[in-house]
């Protein structure tokens, strides 16, 4: 019986889907669980930041002990050389040279032709079997590529140095009996592993992976995590029924698969890494660590809407930092609220003098805001659905501006009568975010507040 070829790229389809660089613990977690269940590799994600990532594989690869670690190599013989840093160190290193073959897909992402690309496989396949034994040929989009022109990219991969090759079908529109003969035409051509990358978009990936195996395919990938992937459970659960059958098998530990896959979810906050439905921005995508770098941090403000200069980006991961001491992580609301604390701390061209708000079940509420700006004394009264809503309409009267209201958060921060409530504000101005935060045992007293504390950066920054 044949033994498969399990390659596993959740950590890049997972870093692609969530919009930005997975944290280090999720990549840890990930490759440590791959490599317990004996994944034939771990493909990790390009290099993006080559000093940043060069730490965080480096570690990554010093923990695989069992599985291939496999790096995209880039376009350039520089991009090859830095890929090759992030793993030469792994117990088992490999680099993968990723194009796509289709004439869109060639012009769309890499602006070139044919010939030029025949010509740049040429060289990044040769640049990279320069420094590392074991060199994988990645045919993108392949099931949308000339046949003609597919085939001569694979021999001149193989002439140049590749130990294998993998068709990738990011379409995932073939029918299993169409990829069969289409993978059988390539084993025609080829003596190097044929592996396969089958999409699920409409749900045929596993079909269409088992019917390329019965056509001589000589392995898969797969995902335990990501939307349209060849799902790592999904392709051993088709094994398990039919493998006899096509005489093939995996070598996974597949029991250990299901409880690890389990266990990840739960590490990864459940759907939002397991679906890779949720859109980039919302708070609950936002998980922060103490292995969390500057440029983490602000990718995540950023996702939020706020654009902190680099001296806010570091009192932030100063309180964040501090705050991890005592928490395993940090979320979205509660990185909005130490922006709103820590950063962007400006002289106050508002001062909040006294409020009088009256509110019944009978009438609307109304508020009596009296505020200082410099020494003038201004006021404002106001009406509105709820104490808040006529404060926070009285301050704009009192200012003669109304500010887009982005978002009012309400948090509780000790418990009991007198608990202390701490509230967030977000106005938005001049397409900006400018967060405030006030506390007080008064929840209306501190909204005021926090109102007030927004605006204020809102004056300073656009006075400059």
């Amino acid at each position: 019986m044949k033994k498969l070829y399990i390659g596993d790229y959740s950590l890049a389809k997972l870093a692609k889907e969530k919009g930005r660089n997975l944290l280090f613990r999720e990549k840890t977690a990930i490759a440590e669980m791959l490599d317990g269940v004996l994944a034939d590799a771990i493909e990790l994600p390009a290099v993006t930041s080559p000093r940043e990532d060069n730490i965080v594989y480096r570690t990554i690869a010093a923990g695989v002990e069992n599985s291939r670690l496999c790096i995209p190599v880039g376009f350039s013989t520089e991009s090859v050389r830095q890929a090759w840093e992030c793993v030469k160190d792994a117990k088992n290193p490999g680099l993968m040279v990723c194009v796509p073959l289709s004439t869109v897909q060639m012009e769309y992402t890499h602006h070139v032709k044919a010939p030029k690309m025949l010509s740049k496989i040429e060289e990044l396949v040769k640049a990279s079997a320069e420094l590392c034994d074991y060199v994988e040929f990645v045919c993108g989009d392949a099931t949308r590529a000339e046949a003609p022109f597919l085939f001569e990219a694979i021999s001149l991969a193989e002439k140049s140095g590749a130990k294998a090759v993998t068709i990738v079908d990011e379409l995932g529109h073939m029918l299993p009996e169409e990829f069969a003969n289409f993978i059988k035409d390539i084993k025609n051509q080829t003596g190097l592993p044929v592996y396969v990358q089958t999409s699920d978009a409409i749900d045929l990936a596993t079909a269409c992976a088992i019917a390329a195996v019965s056509a001589g395919a000589d392995g898969a990938k797969t995902a335990v995590a990501g939307s349209d992937v060849l799902r790592t459970e999904d392709l051993c659960y088709a094994l398990a029924a039919v493998g006899e059958t096509i005489g093939a098998s995996t070598g996974l530990k597949t029991t250990q698969l299901h409880r690890d896959v389990e266990e990840l979810i739960k590490k990864l906050s459940g759907e939002v890494y397991v679906t890779g439905q949720s859109a980039a921005g919302k708070v609950s995508d936002i998980m922060l660590d103490a292995s969390c770098t500057l440029p983490q941090l602000s990718e995540a403000a950023v996702s939020l809407g706020y654009e902190l200069s680099d001296e806010d980006c570091g009192k932030v991961y100063d309180a964040l930092m501090q705050l991890c001491e005592s928490k395993d992580y940090v979320g979205g609301k509660e990185l909005e609220a130490m922006i709103a604390s820590y950063a962007m701390q400006v002289p106050s061209t508002y001062h909040l003098e006294s409020y009088v708000i009256n509110s019944s079940n009978v009438t609307a509420s109304m508020a009596s805001i009296v505020l200082y700006k410099d020494d003038e004394k201004i006021t404002g009264l106001a009406s509105g659905n709820g104490p808040i809503d006529a404060a926070f309409k009285a301050i704009e009267q009192a200012v003669g501006y109304s500010y887009e209201l982005d978002d009012f958060q309400i948090n509780a921060v000790t418990s009991g009568k007198e608990s202390l409530g701490s509230t967030l504000v977000r106005l938005r101005s001049g397409g900006r975010l400018y967060s405030g935060n006030g506390l007080s045992t008064d929840i209306v007293g501190a909204s005021i507040r926090a109102y007030i504390n927004a605006l204020n950066k809102i004056i300073y920054e656009e006075s400059r």
